[in-house]
C-alpha cells in the first residue's frame, strides 16, 4: 500500500521580503496553508506578522518571493486581486461602515445589480443565509452596523468574507474584543467553516486559544520564520515561547543592593484599582524611591497598557494613581509630567523620539520651560544642560548637535533616559528598553538603570524577556490576560516559573 501524500498546500508563500525606510520587516519568510485547515501565526510585536498578512492581503507588494494560490503563481496586485481569488482578511480595525446595514456593508463594492440598478431584496436574502450559515439568523440584513456589538460586527465581516466566496480567511486577533461566551461562539463558527474546506490563518497571544482551534503554528520573530508547522496541540508551551521571546545573548546584570527599599518607606508612586475596560483588571501597586518593580507577561497581557494609564496616556476605567499621596488627574500627561513621572515607550523611533531633531533638542524636550526667558528660548543653556545629560550617560558620540536618527539602538535608549534625568524625574516608568539593543549596549543600559535606582528613582519596568525582569526587578508582578495572578519578590521566582504563572496562572497574591 502506497504511502499516504501529504494535502497540496492551499496556499504558499516561499521567501517572502518586505523592507521599508530603515526596517527590513520580512526577511524570507515561508508559509504554506493547506485547505480546511486552521493555521496559527504567532509572534510578539514587531515580529512581521502585519506585515505578512497585508502582502497576503494585497495591502503591500512584497520586494522579494513567490505566492502560490492552489498551485498556480499569482500576484496580489490589491485587495480587490486578493478577494476575487478568495483571500479575505479580517483585520483587527474592522472595515466596516457603521451608518450602512449589514446587507450593505456585506455586499459593499460588489453590489448585486441588474443594468446598473441595486437589487437590495436579493441582496438582503443572500446576507440572511450568509449569517444563518454562520449561526446567527438573528442578525437583521436591515440592521445598522453601528448599532452592533463586537461579536455582532465581527460575523458580518465573516459574512462579507463568505460572500466574495473566500477559501481562506485571515482573522488577527478576533477574540480581542470578545468576552468568553462570544469567543467559544466565534470557535465553533471557525469549526463549522472549516469542515467545509475553508482555510484559517488565525493570528492570536493568547496560546489556550491555539490549543483549542489550532491545527500548525508557524512563529515569527524579527521578521523570520523562528519555527514552521509545529503541531498546535502537542508542542509544548515553554518551547512555543521560547521561540517567541527567546534570543541568544549574554545578560549581565549589576549587582543589586543589599538594602533594598523596606516596606516602612513611603511609596513615591502608589497605583489603587486602576483598571481599563478589555484591557487590564484592576491593579494595586506601590513603588518606593530606589526600587525596581517589574511587569512580567506575555505581549497582550495589558503590561504596556497599565504603563500607559499610570502616565496618563490613557484614561482608566476605574481606580486611580497617587504620586507622594496626591491623586493625579486621569488621563493628564502634563499632570503627571509636572508629578516627576517620565516614560520611555517601547516603540521609541515612533513615540519618544524627534528623529528628526538633534540629541539636545530630544533631551530638553520635557524641561523647555527651564530655558524660557521673556518668551524667548535661551539655546545656549538648553545646550549647555542638555550636553552635561548626554555625558552623564555616556552617550555617544558626545555631540550634543548630532540628528538622533543617527544614534545607535542603544543611545537613543540614553537620549529618552537623558530627557528624564534633566527633568529631575522621580518615577522611570519603562517599556522594553533594551529591544532593538545590542549585546554590549544592553550592559551600559542595566547598569544605567541600576545607577538611577540607586539615586533614589523609583523603576517600574516592563519587558518580554523573562530574564531580564528577573535580573534588574527587586519584586515582580506576573501578568496574565490582563489580571495580576502573582507578586513576589525576584528572587523567590525563575524563568520557568514565571512561564508557568503566564501560561496557566491563576490569580494570586
Amino acid at each position: 500500500m502506497a504511502p499516504e501524500q501529504p494535502p497540496v498546500p492551499l496556499l504558499t508563500m516561499s521567501g517572502i521580503a518586505k523592507a521599508f525606510p530603515g526596517v527590513r520587516a520580512l526577511d524570507g519568510v515561508d508559509l504554506d496553508v493547506t485547505a480546511g485547515e486552521v493555521h496559527c501565526l504567532l509572534g510578539q510585536n514587531g515580529a512581521g506578522k502585519s506585515t505578512l498578512i497585508k502582502v497576503l492581503a494585497g495591502v503591500h507588494q512584497p520586494d522579494q518571493g513567490e505566492i502560490t494560490w492552489r498551485g498556480r503563481t499569482v500576484q496580489l496586485k490589491s485587495p480587490t486581486a486578493a478577494l476575487s481569488l478568495g483571500i479575505a482578511t479580517l483585520h483587527q480595525e474592522l472595515d466596516l461602515v457603521d451608518d450602512l446595514s449589514v446587507s450593505e456593508n456585506v455586499h459593499l463594492g460588489h453590489e448585486i445589480s441588474t443594468a446598473g440598478f441595486v437589487r437590495s431584496r436579493s441582496a438582503r436574502t443572500r446576507t440572511a443565509r450568509l449569517l444563518t450559515r454562520l449561526g446567527h439568523p438573528e442578525i437583521a440584513p436591515d440592521t445598522l452596523v453601528g448599532r452592533l456589538s463586537a461579536a455582532g460586527r465581527q460575523i458580518v465581516s465573516m459574512a462579507r468574507a463568505l460572500s466574495h466566496d473566500a477559501r481562506l480567511i485571515v482573522m488577527d486577533e478576533p477574540s480581542a474584543v470578545l468576552d468568553p461566551g462570544e469567543v467559544d461562539n466565534l470557535f465553533r463558527i471557525v469549526a463549522a467553516l472549516t469542515a467545509d474546506g475553508v482555510a484559517v490563518v488565525h493570528i492570536s497571544h493568547r496560546l489556550e486559544e491555539i490549543r483549542r482551534i489550532g491545527d500548525r503554528v508557524t512563529v515569527l520573530k524579527d521578521g523570520r520564520a523562528a519555527a514552521r508547522g509545529l503541531p498546535a496541540r502537542s508542542t509544548p508551551t515553554r518551547e512555543i515561547v521560547a521561540l517567541m521571546t527567546g534570543r541568544s545573548v549574554e545578560y549581565a546584570f549589576p549587582r543589586r543592593p543589599a538594602d533594598r527599599p523596606s516596606a516602612a518607606t513611603a511609596p513615591v508612586l502608589s497605583v489603587e484599582g486602576l483598571s481599563r475596560e478589555g484591557e487590564f483588571a484592576p491593579v494595586d501597586l506601590e513603588l518606593r524611591p530606589g526600587e525596581i518593580v517589574g511587569l512580567a507577561g506575555l505581549v497582550g497581557s495589558g503590561r504596556s497598557e497599565i504603563l500607559e494609564t499610570v502616565y496618563g496616556a490613557r484614561r482608566p476605567t476605574t481606580g486611580r494613581v497617587l504620586v507622594d499621596g496626591r491623586p493625579l488627574r486621569p488621563g493628564s500627561i502634563i499632570g503627571a509630567v509636572r508629578a516627576g513621572l517620565g516614560l520611555a515607550p517601547e516603540e521609541r523611533k515612533a513615540q519618544g523620539l524627534l528623529m528628526l531633531e538633534s540629541v539636545t533638542r530630544n533631551v530638553s524636550l520635557s524641561s523647555l520651560t527651564r530655558f524660557s526667558r521673556a518668551g524667548r528660548l535661551d539655546r545656549t543653556g538648553e545646550r549647555a544642560a542638555a550636553h552635561r545629560a548626554i555625558r552623564d550617560l555616556s552617550l555617544r558620540p558626545d555631540d550634543p548637535d548630532r540628528p538622533v536618527r543617527t544614534l545607535s539602538g542603544g543611545n537613543q535608549q540614553k537620549a529618552v533616559l537623558a530627557r528624564w534625568l534633566l527633568r529631575g524625574c522621580r518615577v522611570l516608568l519603562l517599556d522594553e528598553p533594551t529591544r532593538g539593543v545590542d549585546v554590549g549596549a544592553r550592559a551600559e543600559l542595566y547598569a544605567l538603570i541600576r545607577r538611577l535606582a540607586d539615586d533614589g528613582v523609583a523603576v517600574l519596568l516592563v519587558s518580554s524577556e523573562v530574564p531580564e525582569v528577573l535580573g534588574l526587578a527587586d519584586r515582580v508582578l506576573v501578568l496574565r490576560e490582563g489580571r495580576v495572578v502573582h507578586t513576589a519578590p525576584a528572587r523567590e521566582l525563575d524563568e520557568h516559573r514565571i512561564l508557568d504563572l503566564v501560561m496557566e496562572g491563576s490569580p494570586t497574591r
